[in-house]
């Protein structure tokens, strides 16, 4: 590293040094970089992911439905590691911009694909006329709260998160100035939370399963090392309540399991083809001898 001021080029070259943790699998360019076909179960959906915030939208999303008794919403939630999985020619084709999650729909006589989260989420929600509210202003309340999501994430992740956790150095200036838009943002969420119960209101919706993985996840100290402490989290005491309160439902908890690969391996479900994978396939489970 060097203290020298950067001045940048005129044209912008890529340089394969530079990305931090993930150099190995950031690239300027889109795109599939080898064959690989996906594999498909017998469900109505199949899910390719992996159990980020961004993944755990979506499976929280079809936990829920299942719990409301929704038997048309089963899926197959396959595996795709980010260490260059996404780049593969299978998923390239669901998803273009090689991004976790990627939905197939075959509930239909025609398949078809659905990519990025807040679209996923949209998509199952109208389908299954669930946690999407009816009436044209609550209606919006959510969507808006979904869309602010959508644009607001990328600040916590791609910003604050990459700086202050996984940049190879540093850099005070990124920090400061993505620490405070992330607490901005909490202060948003506490300033709504403060009088309404959920976001889009009275109503669990999927504006609140699309922010809680992200915004929830901080709140609880799981993200980006010590980001909590550094945060102040626990000062949003509105996001708190609301995060606990989330956090309780049991479709979010086996939400959160799906194709999760950190942590206690009893909170690992690689892959969830049926309901039962809760009970008898979670890593602690498969590594016992038989």
């Amino acid at each position: 590293m060097t203290d020298a001021p950067y001045t940048p080029p005129k044209v912008w070259t890529f340089d394969k040094e530079n990305g931090g943790r993930f150099a190995s699998v950031n690239r300027p360019t889109a795109g599939a970089t080898h064959e690989k076909a996906l594999p498909v179960g017998k469900h109505p959906f199949q899910l390719y992911s992996r159990g980020t915030p961004n993944g755990q939208k979506v499976t929280i999303m079809f936990e829920e439905l299942l719990a409301l008794g929704h038997t048309g919403a089963e899926y197959d939630a396959w595996m795709i590691r980010i260490d260059g999985e996404q780049f593969g020619s299978g998923f390239v084709e669901i998803n273009p911009n090689s991004k976790i999650p990627a939905l197939m729909d075959r509930s239909g006589p025609e398949p078809f694909r659905v990519f990025e989260s807040g679209a996923i989420l949209l998509h199952l929600a109208e389908k299954f006329d669930a946690f999407i509210p009816k009436t044209p202003a609550a209606r919006a309340e959510c969507l808006s709260w979904l869309f602010w999501q959508m644009g607001s994430a990328p600040y916590l992740g791609g910003g604050f998160g990459h700086f202050y956790n996984y940049a190879p150095e540093k850099i005070e200036y990124a920090i400061n100035r993505f620490a405070m838009e992330t607490k901005r943002q909490m202060d948003v969420l506490d300033r709504r939370l403060k009088d309404n119960e959920y976001l889009a209101g009275p109503e669990y919706t999927i504006a609140d399963i699309a922010v809680w993985p992200w915004y929830g996840g901080l709140a609880q100290g799981l993200l980006y090392g010590d980001s909590a402490t550094f945060l102040d989290v626990q000062s949003y005491r509105n996001v708190q309540r609301w995060t606990r309160q989330i956090g309780a439902r049991p479709a979010v908890k086996r939400g959160r399991m799906v194709n999760r690969s950190s942590g206690d391996p009893a909170s690992q479900l690689h892959e969830r083809h049926d309901a039962s994978d809760f009970e008898t396939r979670t890593q602690d489970k498969l590594a016992k001898p038989a």
